[in-house]
């Protein structure tokens, strides 16, 4: 297989804002088929953003997004939904149907794009349920979850339909470290045994790198550090430092840009 059929993501040269605000400005990506991508950054620098440009839920300015082999910024819409059915989604807090069952959530995009029996739906549930470890929650509703039998709830809608790539959108916010720990075996574990993609946005640095193969870190609309979990350990960049390490001050001030303290002071007495 060539690098480019390895690539099963592939962004180049893209631009996107909102108004006047630049949130990517001529960057490049690329996700290995078969392998954990990690987009890290600071708050409000687009890693969610990114995430729906693949999927095409927003359009970029400029540039390319290309989705095993096809630009999603060209196709009919009609192409590009049967495109998104190979894509899994965990959003945020699982964002489950708060009115369906366990069973019911996990049903939903197979009676919605396909025309399976029910008898082989149920079956199919039942073996996504199983493989998150909640077969025997199938009855519950959301609001009897935990937030973590919520998010592998989730996870295993997010894999219903057997997708190519699943992307994560911050999986392990608000969760324990024991389920945090569940959340990410399963990830790791699913990527691998299903041989999907899979595409993680998160703060977590110390989680998301054990179980990535390749990370990014974007900040100010650029990409400021890329490599494995073990070249950017040592990377010398003052920015890649400072966000691996929390540290609190650096290429990322504490200060929001003012006027010095003095002359604030001296302004405010006359």
């Amino acid at each position: 297989m060539s690098a480019v059929q390895d690539d099963i993501v592939v962004i180049r040269d893209l631009s996107f804002g909102f108004g006047k605000r630049v949130i990517f400005d001529r960057c490049n990506f690329a996700f290995k088929r078969g392998k954990v991508t990690a987009i890290m950054g600071p708050s409000g620098t687009g890693k969610t953003t990114l995430l729906r440009l693949i999927g095409r839920q927003v359009a970029p300015r400029a540039g390319s997004v290309v989705v095993d082999g096809e630009d999603v910024t060209r196709l009919p819409r009609a192409e590009l939904y049967e495109l998104r059915k190979r894509l899994g989604m965990l959003f945020q807090n699982g964002a489950l149907f708060t009115g369906l069952s366990v069973f019911d959530n996990v049903a939903f995009p197979l009676r919605e794009h396909t025309r399976l029996p029910e008898a082989m739906i149920r079956d199919l549930v039942l073996l996504k349920l199983q493989a998150v470890g909640l077969r025997g929650a199938r009855d519950m509703m959301p609001a009897q979850l935990s937030g973590g039998m919520a998010r592998r709830v989730a996870l295993a809608r997010a894999i219903a339909l057997d997708p190519m790539i699943v992307m994560y959108d911050e999986p392990f916010a608000g969760l324990d470290p024991i389920t945090m720990g569940v959340i990410m075996k399963l990830i790791r574990m699913f990527n691998d045994s299903l041989g999907l993609t899979s595409i993680i946005v998160s703060h977590d640095v110390q989680e998301v790198s054990a179980i990535s193969d390749y990370v990014y870190l974007i900040s100010g609309g650029k990409v400021i550090g890329e490599g494995t979990p073990a070249e950017l350990e040592i990377s010398k960049s003052p920015w890649v430092r400072q966000f691996l390490h929390a540290e609190p001050d650096g290429p990322v001030a504490f200060h929001y840009p003012a006027p010095t303290l003095a002359d604030d002071l001296l302004q405010d007495a006359t």
